[in-house]
């Protein structure tokens, strides 16, 4: 059921979408060569708190962490571990927080040391299809004018969408309706509506994009082995305009 806010709302939605990007940024900085995935977990949780909110994805639905440490062919959901990042890795890492009773979530991917320009132009056309995503929303009246833009984005550059999983809506709770998928189908002909808040989040892979769930029963991984890219934002449908809440 598709839930509403008030201005009221947003902008507690605004101040937990500030404190993330606090967060993301202070873990995005420890994102180096030797550090462990259950390092930058522990970072994140200790920031959070410090900052006087609380994980969300923590304990939701049995998931162990505060982050999602996602490395290379692992496109999302991928567990902190003892694995440490090597020069030229990419990490995705995805957060949300709770600040009373309002939820935020974003995710950005971290490129380790130097990477191969064919993974920095991955990570920069990944960015570029959240931002025209999020401009056609402003601009269009449906949930499909996000989901082709981002779509036409990637696929103009040959890259894999990733169908399995989409963004969502957010704000009350951690996921909450609609879908908001990367590419056209029929949940795109939702209608945008005032007071809408949503996490707008391309997975853009460097093949094909067919994506299973790991042993783990939650780390996505590419079919094919090749690294893909997250970015996300959350977003509130204002005055006929998105307006980013996680902003950098």
């Amino acid at each position: 059921m598709l839930q509403l806010k008030s201005r009221t709302d947003i902008e507690e939605i605004r101040k937990a979408s500030e404190l993330l990007v606090h967060v993301l940024d202070f873990v995005a900085t420890h994102c180096v060569e030797g550090i462990s995935t259950l390092e930058l977990d522990a970072m994140a949780q200790k920031k959070i708190y410090e900052l006087g909110a609380a994980p969300s994805f923590l304990g939701y639905q049995g998931y162990p962490n505060a982050l999602c440490t996602s490395i290379n062919d692992e496109v999302i959901h991928g567990i902190p571990s003892a694995t440490v990042l090597r020069d030229g890795d990419i990490i995705g890492i995805d957060c949300g927080v709770k600040l009373g009773k309002y939820y935020s979530d974003a995710a950005q991917t971290v490129a380790v040391g130097s990477v191969a320009k064919e993974i920095q132009k991955l990570l920069d056309v990944t960015y570029s299809a959240l931002c025209k995503g999020i401009e056609a929303g402003s601009k269009g009246k449906r949930v499909g004018d996000i989901s082709r833009a981002v779509y036409n984005t990637v696929n103009e550059e040959g890259y894999g969408t990733v169908r399995m999983f989409s963004g969502h809506g957010v704000g009350f709770a951690v996921h909450e309706d609609p879908s908001v998928p990367n590419f056209v189908t029929s949940q795109s002909r939702i209608r945008l509506r005032e007071g809408m808040v949503l996490a707008i989040e391309p997975m853009v892979c460097l093949g094909e994009g067919e994506v299973y769930v790991d042993d783990d029963q939650w780390t996505v991984k590419t079919c094919d082995g090749k690294v893909a890219a997250h970015f996300e934002h959350t977003v509130a449908y204002i005055d006929g305009n998105f307006e980013i809440l996680t902003k950098r």
